[in-house]
């Protein structure tokens, strides 16, 4: 009974989550209660929770994770700047002439916001405000738009940079670290946020690619789903030359986000730097437009402070149940089930996957990475993955999570801000999809690990 200690500790979380409870104070607490009633009946060392404050330190010193404070600023500044609502009436002019050119624009502008912003619930309830109240006026078929919506807003998990990359991309160089020195390999290779970044950039264009492709089909075979616009009706209003009208709306947010990940490509910048950068340039785009007041500048300051805040304090509360996690035993219960998996490391990828899957219902991408990762990504690495490739499997795999219904995130996102008048049925009808896509992408991703590895080794061969 003592061996499966650790598996009653994960499940007593995942119930906590499930009444309701904040995730940071349900994993430090739960882990605390088990560590005590370890303590009183002689199966837990305490000695595990004196490695606690020198955890707490390195997190505090970490300079990858202050990439996340300055990503989210730079997402709020967007955000507050109506960027968004500017870069979808320019690709409308470009592409809404066309039959399903709509859809198309809105998977352009998503990916675009997604790279902003990097966080799939703002993404979605922004394109879910803007966007699909034009689609469905203009004929759209409210499956295909809610679709194709809440399909762009989730490539803010594998569109770099991305806070999700950003966190993944930490954990994972621990993980990768801590495979290592278990094989004895005393002077190991290290992974980067930026690998991440660059690893992901394949992928993430062929989910574009696949989901632009996929509107297209349906606009020709079913051209009552997405009717073409006529040109006079976009630009109803607008007494600007068309090429300045697309000039003010394209070329700012181009260049922040090229800005951005050109600093990272070359190598003129650390993640952490570049997301300095694009901080920076998203409050001069928001002063630009008009929109930076002060009481604009303390709201983002203050939407800021509370993401940021979360992801510590879930971050601190994680450490906190990996010690106990490990002072029961759970490193080396996890260790000896994957061997006797069949399959081999294939067989024990597949479980993780399907467990992360599982999991996205009811946990954000935070909390899967702080807690599950660290306790299965050591073991998948010791068996000879490649740290960027799985890093990307497993960000592909929880974006599908939070697509699938019924308890996908941003059906839940997209829900909250669509019209009565669309149909949860529509949504989830609309999603499916989108969801074979990702699917499609993860098998692809298997058959052809150098889709994440290549691009990596070229940038970072020098």
């Amino acid at each position: 009974m003592a061996e499966f200690l650790p598996l009653w500790l994960f499940a007593a979380v995942c119930l906590c989550l499930l009444f309701g409870y904040p995730v940071a104070f349900s994993l430090g607490g739960t882990a605390l209660i088990f560590a005590g009633v370890g303590s009183l009946f002689g199966t837990f060392d305490g000695i595990f929770l004196e490695a606690l404050p020198n955890r707490l330190f390195g997190i505090i010193g970490n300079e990858t994770l202050i990439a996340v404070p300055l990503f989210v600023l730079m997402g709020v500044l967007l955000e507050k700047s109506k960027l968004a609502e500017k870069l979808l009436d320019s690709m409308a002019m470009l592409f809404g002439t066309l039959r399903g050119g709509l859809g198309i624009s809105v998977i352009i502008v998503g990916m675009l916001l997604a790279a902003s912003t990097g966080i799939v619930g703002a993404t979605v309830v922004t394109m879910g405000m803007i966007s699909l109240p034009t689609m469905l006026r203009r004929g759209y078929d409210p499956a295909l738009a809610t679709g194709t919506i809440c399909a762009t807003g989730t490539l803010g998990q594998i569109i770099p940079p991305s806070i999700a990359l950003v966190l993944l991309g930490d954990v994972m160089s621990n993980a990768f670290q801590k495979a290592q020195l278990e094989m004895g390999i005393f002077s190991p290779k290290t992974i980067s946020v930026g690998d991440l970044f660059v690893g992901a950039l394949i992928p993430g264009l062929i989910l574009v690619g696949l989901y632009i492709l996929y509107v297209i089909m349906v606009a020709w075979l079913q051209p009552h789903k997405a009717p073409a616009v006529p040109r006079d009706e976009l630009r109803s209003g607008s007494t600007e030359p068309l090429a300045l009208q697309l000039f003010k709306g394209l070329v700012p947010p181009l260049v922040l986000i090229f800005s951005v990940l050109g600093s990272i490509l070359s190598g003129i910048a650390t993640p952490t730097e570049a997301a300095g950068v694009g901080a920076f340039g998203a409050a001069i785009l928001a002063l630009a437009s008009g929109k930076l007041s002060l009481p604009t500048l303390k709201d983002a300051v203050y939407s800021t402070t509370k993401v940021t805040s979360m992801v510590f304090m879930i971050l601190i509360g994680a450490s906190l149940f990996s010690l106990v996690f490990r002072g029961f035993g759970g490193e080396e219960l996890i260790e000896e089930f994957f061997s006797h998996l069949p399959g081999g490391v294939y067989g024990a990828l597949l479980v993780v996957m399907l467990l992360m899957f599982v999991l996205g219902f009811i946990l954000d991408f935070i909390e899967i990475t702080f807690v599950v990762v660290p306790i299965v990504a050591p073991v998948l690495l010791a068996m000879g993955l490649d740290p960027v490739w799985l890093g990307i499997m497993m960000a592909i795999n929880l974006q599908t999570s939070f697509l699938t219904p019924p308890f996908g995130f941003a059906l839940f996102y997209l829900r909250g801000v669509a019209p009565p008048e669309v149909k949860t049925q529509s949504i989830y009808k609309g999603v499916l999809p989108f969801i074979l896509i990702q699917l499609f992408v993860l098998v692809m991703l298997v058959i052809w690990p150098e889709l994440a590895t290549w691009l990596p080794e070229q940038v970072y061969a020098n």
